[in-house]
């Protein structure tokens, strides 16, 4: 049997100190973060696979990322 594949979104934040964090919004308390865009998406990876296999270990439900909605909205300042 194929392993399912689900796309995750993920928002890569600027650190001040450098680098950049990787929250996961389908997965709250998940984040990551990296020295270079590429690093934090293959953290973020991997952060989600280890969330997804310890959720599966407490018969938690497993997110679906189908119908996530991203969008910006822009206010006055």
């Amino acid at each position: 049997m194929d392993p399912i594949i689900r796309s995750y979104s993920v928002v890569l934040e600027p650190d001040p100190d450098g680098g950049y964090v990787v929250v996961v919004p389908a997965f709250p308390g998940c984040f990551s973060q990296g020295d270079t865009v590429e690093e934090a998406m293959a953290n973020a990876q991997e952060s989600i696979e280890l969330t997804i296999e310890d959720m599966k270990a407490h018969a938690e439900p497993i997110p679906n990322p189908d119908g996530e909605l991203i969008g910006k909205v822009a206010v006055g300042g």
